[in-house]
């Protein structure tokens, strides 16, 4: 590929972006940006520091005292923030609960966008989160909104935490899935939502490998 695109990919709780964005930055040698990583980041470090996930002020403070670094081990991403290797705990199911309170604060999006953008400046980037294409790169060259019914997306929550021997009963999978579904989307600063130029992809039937392919090719033909 001659030009390195910016891909931004957006979807709900589960829909398995992260995974899907992995493999597409994975084959096209592009680096990969979590912006939910980030945000779960915050919503630990405030966490363990027993603020509040409503004290805006503490936890924008948090925030911005943040410096995160993302590399390849292998074909697993490291997330390390202020030195430290979080990418285990910030999976934990009560800190992506907190991922979504702490996203709903301006103050820390506004903390965390600069970075972001910075991080997807020199193009070849995949970055997935829930407003990556609307907000944070508006002008990425290739946007994709990833998509699957809430079923098949707390059946895959279920698989992923029993795998973690962390296994939550299927039934509270799927309410808090749509809560979150219900918070993302109806918060007041960067709803979750499909840019208007964003391509729709439904991966209910499709596998993690078969809806990267997809995002692939139509990353070669734009690039």
């Amino acid at each position: 590929m001659t030009d390195r695109i910016c891909i931004a990919i957006d979807g709900p709780a589960s829909s398995g972006k992260g995974t899907v964005a992995r493999m597409v930055a994975q084959t096209l040698d592009y680096a990969y940006i979590d912006s939910g990583a980030m945000y779960r980041t915050v919503a630990l470090y405030a966490a363990e520091a027993g603020i509040d996930l409503k004290d805006a002020p503490a936890v924008e403070k948090v925030a911005v005292e943040l410096e995160f670094d993302f590399h390849w081990d292998g074909a697993d991403l490291r997330i390390v923030a202020n030195g430290r290797d979080v990418s285990s705990d910030i999976r934990l199911e009560h800190i992506g609960q907190g991922a979504s309170d702490v996203a709903v604060l301006p103050e820390v999006r506004s903390a965390l966008l600069g970075r972001q953008r910075a991080l997807a400046a020199r193009g070849g980037v995949v970055m997935d989160g829930r407003d990556i294409g609307t907000v944070v790169l508006p002008d990425a060259q290739l946007k994709v909104f990833l998509d699957a019914s809430v079923e098949e997306r707390a059946t895959r929550r279920h698989r992923e935490l029993q795998q973690r021997s962390a296994p939550v009963e299927y039934s509270r999978l799927i309410d808090e899935i749509r809560a979150r579904d219900a918070q993302d989307r109806g918060r007041s600063t960067a709803p979750l939502k499909q840019a208007e130029d964003a391509v729709y992809l439904d991966t209910t039937q499709l596998s993690p490998a078969e809806a990267a392919e997809k995002i692939v090719q139509i990353a070669r033909l734009r690039a």
